[in-house]
């Protein structure tokens, strides 16, 4: 269910929906229906599974770090790098970026804290955090 989740753009619907499945998926692992009206808690503890939110978030913020670390000039930091050519852009809302969530938690220059990896470790709970409150 996460894989390639480091690439995803995480947006509050996203996580939300992925929230759903992992219920309904430890639901069905214990043969719990809907009526049986368990609390979602003591189904997760049963299940021992890890939150999904807390999971996908974990795994973005390592990617990010590991990519920004990387000392060659491979094609992952290009494409962190690369800006689109200005020219006229659509009607109404960009969409999300892949490194939108990551500049809330840790600024503009996200790539040059994530070099330093005690830093980036501190400042990953901040970003985890905020992914499985939601």
């Amino acid at each position: 269910m996460t894989y390639g989740a480091e690439t995803w753009t995480l947006t509050v619907r996203l996580v939300h929906q992925l929230k759903v499945a992992q219920r309904a998926m430890e639901r069905a692992m214990l043969g719990v229906s809907l009526k049986d009206k368990l609390r979602n808690e003591v189904i997760r503890q049963r299940t021992n599974v890890t939150d999904i939110a807390h999971r996908i978030s974990k795994l973005k913020w390592q990617w990010a770090g590991h990519i920004c670390r990387r000392t060659d000039n491979r094609w992952g930091k290009r494409v962190l790098e690369w800006r689109p050519r200005l020219g006229k852009r659509s009607v109404g809302r960009p969409p999300a970026r892949w490194s939108d969530d990551l500049r809330k938690v840790a600024g503009k220059n996200w790539m040059r804290q994530a070099e330093d990896r005690v830093k980036w470790r501190i400042l990953k709970e901040a970003y985890v955090q905020q992914w499985t409150k939601i």
